[in-house]
């Protein structure tokens, strides 16, 4: 029995060997120290009508908890290639995202990747659950990397602006089940079903990559046929891509998104929303500087233009500077991001001397340190406070929500992370 295990195994090695394939098991464990606080203010006072009310003050919303994910997200993951011979290599990736304070989110699900891939001299062609097109300058160019209370509002008001108006009629059943990770929401970050094609990395610095996603809903012939149920004809398209250019310490792109995020046949209207960006980053030595512009559009489309005219488009814009410092074994990180929405309000004509609502914004200062203790294993700490203004609702993180009951309004966030960091 045990000469039978012997050549099978050996047999095993010497066709991994012949096929020159590689198989990979990679993952970061990451736990943090975590502090939330969302702060509301009753911005109202006596007036003429009602001359005896009392002012409610403050409420402050806040919880502390052993987090995951502060500094590089964690994961488990699996990955490899195997070289097909004249140039030409296939590979897959799989990636799960886990939740390593409580052990109770593991691998159900490959969330974070799931692809398969062929690549040569062409450059290479991705099927299946990858980062999308758009998002890429939102994290490369962020100082924290979008992870933890750090994390730039660019890239938290644009997901959330992003988010899909319903699911429709989902094809997984996972959708939405608790601790696991929700692939239905949103394809900002990542898109389910995408194909992708990335210029080979030859190119003398530039790279770029183009990507299309399927809805994967059901068309009906004739459409009158169609279920009458909303954002189930057209919501989880996404087109987009992103091209640019990178050679010594200088990084610059650019990036173009559209996703569809609701629809309703019957009634004629689609729900998209539009994302340009460009980030850049240039590192001096003793420092390396990051920026970002970011623009997008939640535009809803008519069929048939209302008689009234419309929902008018919401316009969100946004910026990040950033920096980071090497300290010896350290690493020093800051960042300011600031957004606003423009909800393109008109005077109401039954009342045209009513003031116009001003637009929301907000803005983010985060600064944090990480200490290397090895190349895998680090220390760090994150502190950072955004400020709302208008009803702008923004905060640092996985914390508490504003108390908005009572005409309170959302002036201020505050979070912390200290943690540490293993990769293996």
């Amino acid at each position: 029995m045990k000469k039978s295990l012997v050549a099978l195994a050996a047999l095993a090695v010497a066709g991994v060997a012949s096929a020159q394939s590689s198989v990979t098991l990679f993952g970061v464990v990451d736990a943090s120290i975590s502090g939330y606080s969302a702060t509301s203010r009753d911005l109202n006072g006596a007036t003429f009508l009602n001359p005896f009310y009392v002012n409610k003050g403050s409420i402050k919303a806040s919880r502390r908890e052993l987090a995951n994910s502060g500094y590089n997200s964690s994961r488990l993951g699996f990955r490899g290639t195997e070289d097909l011979g004249g140039g030409l290599a296939a590979s897959f990736w799989l990636e799960a995202p886990i939740t390593n304070d409580d052990g109770q989110g593991g691998v159900s699900t490959f969330a974070r990747r799931s692809t398969v891939s062929l690549s040569g001299g062409f450059g290479e062609i991705r099927l299946g659950r990858d980062y999308s097109a758009t998002f890429w300058n939102d994290t490369v160019f962020d100082p924290f990397g979008t992870n933890g209370v750090g994390t730039n509002l660019v890239f938290t008001a644009s997901s959330s602006f992003a988010a899909f108006n319903g699911y429709g009629a989902a094809k997984s059943t996972l959708v939405n089940t608790p601790q696991i990770t929700d692939v239905g929401g949103s394809n900002y970050t990542r898109t389910s079903n995408s194909v992708a094609y990335f210029l080979p990395p030859n190119l003398g610095g530039f790279y770029g990559q183009v990507q299309y996603s399927f809805s994967e809903k059901t068309k009906y012939s004739p459409g009158t046929a169609t279920p009458d149920v909303a954002n189930n004809s057209r919501t989880g398209r996404y087109v987009g891509g992103r091209f640019g250019y990178a050679n010594g310490p200088l990084d610059i792109a650019a990036a173009y998104g559209s996703s569809t995020v609701g629809d309703q046949f019957y009634v004629g209207t689609t729900n998209k929303v539009n994302t340009f960006n460009l980030g850049a980053s240039y590192d001096f030595g003793p420092v390396k500087l990051f920026g970002e512009v970011s623009r997008s559009k939640n535009k809803l489309d008519y069929e048939t233009e209302p008689f009234l005219g419309g929902r008018p488009d919401i316009d969100l814009t946004g910026y990040l500077l950033g920096v980071t410092v090497p300290v010896g074994a350290g690493l020093i990180r800051a960042s300011y991001s600031a957004v606003k929405y423009d909800e393109n309000l008109a005077a109401d004509p039954l009342n045209p001397f009513a003031a116009i609502p001003a637009d929301k914004k907000a803005n983010k200062l985060a600064i944090g340190y990480v200490h290397n203790l090895s190349k895998r294993t680090a220390l760090y700490a994150t502190i950072a406070r955004v400020s709302n203004k208008n009803g702008a609702a923004l905060t640092t993180g996985a914390g508490p929500a504003f108390v908005t009951t009572g005409g309170l309004t959302p002036k201020t966030a505050t979070g912390y992370d200290f943690g540490i960091r293993h990769a293996f």
